[in-house]
């Protein structure tokens, strides 16, 4: 039975008969027959059928939620049991906002190297979309804001207060300044990350109750681009110190302090608030916990 719900779970995933089957190794036809199958067992329609993937019945949706929670358990038992024999091992999900990428190696270096048979997959994505992979089992832990916006029956380890620089040219207009307002910084050219991301929600928010309707020249998804762009001279952005610092020393940019008002936001570590946790989960909580202090030290 946890094939097949493993074959519902990647027909979720992929919106796609051929794709779900290639995700779990089989053949379309043995995909087909396992959902199928699983229809019978249960006495309901799971899967609107065409010649194409048309969604799930409202029955479908129902038992779609159970497969996550059946398989989700089922690999957790098998980690745990296995973790008892060879160790700590299997692959971890991350997924992480933007701005705290930087952050990340703080806890896969030592983690690795306390368990070097665990894998790592890191995903850079909104905190809404966070929320959601959470939600539906899809990865293990995410990276993101704790104060600012809902996130629902997560734990949480605190790791920084975000804090913000406005990174701009040299010799900008605001060369040799050791700071600068939210109202001047909102009167540059800025470029700044897209509207789904809430670190630019967080700035927008703040740059109108400083007076200043924000109006970016160009928005990216990628604080890369945004970088290269400021390296023009044309455009500034505006990032929190941890990414600001990940930048280097050797470019042709600096990063200027924000304050008046003096903006934090805190972020950290979430998980879903299950147990018993598995123990991937539960020794990432304690790695982050472990690091929190000097984090918070460095950036709060």
């Amino acid at each position: 039975m946890i094939d097949k719900f493993e074959y519902l779970l990647a027909l979720s995933r992929e919106r796609h008969f051929g794709r779900a089957a290639e995700s779990c190794g089989v053949t379309q036809p043995t995909l087909s027959a396992g959902l199928k199958s699983l229809e019978e067992a249960l006495g309901v329609l799971i899967v609107n059928r065409a010649s194409r993937f048309q969604g799930f019945t409202p029955e479908g949706e129902r038992v779609l939620a159970w497969a996550r929670r059946i398989v989700a358990d089922t690999q957790a038992m098998r980690q745990d049991i296995g973790s008892l024999k060879r160790g700590l091992t299997g692959h971890l999900r991350l997924a992480v906002i933007p701005t705290a990428l930087p952050v990340v190696a703080r806890l896969t270096v030592p983690f690795q190297a306390k368990h070097p048979d665990v894998q790592f997959s890191i995903l850079s994505t909104t905190s809404d979309r966070i929320r959601q992979l959470l939600q539906d089992l899809e990865i293990d832990a995410g990276i993101t804001y704790l104060d600012n916006e809902a996130l629902g029956p997560m734990r949480t380890v605190p790791l920084y207060a975000e804090r913000y620089r406005l990174v701009t040219s040299l010799d900008g207009p605001f060369a040799g300044r050791v700071s600068v307002t939210w109202a001047e910084a909102g009167q540059v050219p800025l470029c700044l990350l897209t509207p789904d991301m809430q670190n630019r929600r967080i700035i927008d928010d703040t740059l109108r109750a400083c007076g200043r309707e924000p109006v970016p020249t160009l928005v990216s998804n990628s604080t890369i681009v945004l970088v290269s762009h400021v390296k023009t001279g044309r455009w500034s952005t505006i990032l929190p110190p941890i990414l600001a610092e990940s930048l280097g020393h050797a470019e042709p940019i600096r990063a200027i302090p924000i304050t008046d008002p003096d903006i934090a936001h805190a972020v950290g570590l979430v998980v879903l608030r299950r147990e018993p946790a598995t123990p991937l989960v539960t020794a990432l909580v304690a790695e982050s916990r472990a690091a929190a202090p000097a984090l918070m030290k460095t950036y709060t």
